[in-house]
């Protein structure tokens, strides 16, 4: 995700093979090659984007994703528009990874993962644990 002044300029799109499966690098075991999927690098989409002086750029996996609101994610990252300081953006980092954790064992949040699971004739409320990694920057030209 790239935020500009405030506004969602950029967002890839989440690569699932189906609902809550999404692509994995994986290694499977001798003889479970067939049971689990597996995704080579190449399977990834890629893409070019062109970035300006400021802009904060958001990697993160589905975990933090699942489980913020979109509005959460962009607050946060507002915060640090054009930072240049390594610890102000780990503490925004750190504040994105411990609000996605807390909400992922909300049992009564409507969490993106659950409006997701709705969409897909599932009834189901709450956050969703899972795995949490937040890598943030700022772009200086």
């Amino acid at each position: 995700m790239v935020v500009r002044r405030g506004e969602v300029v950029r967002r890839s799109e989440e690569q699932q093979h189906y609902f809550n499966t999404p692509f994995q690098l994986s290694l499977p075991p001798p003889g479970y090659r067939q049971e689990v999927l597996s995704d080579r690098p190449d399977s990834a989409v890629t893409e070019d984007f062109p970035v300006e002086d400021g802009d904060v750029i958001l990697v993160a996996t589905d975990g933090v994703f699942d489980n913020l609101p979109h509005n959460l994610i962009v607050n946060e990252l507002v915060k640090v528009q054009g930072e240049r300081c390594a610890s102000r953006l780990q503490m925004v980092a750190n504040s994105i990874a411990w609000m996605a954790r807390n909400l992922s064992f909300d049992e009564t949040f409507i969490s993106p993962f659950a409006e997701s699971a709705f969409a897909n004739g599932i009834n189901t409320i709450g956050g969703k644990p899972d795995d949490i990694t937040v890598i943030l920057a700022t772009v200086a030209i």
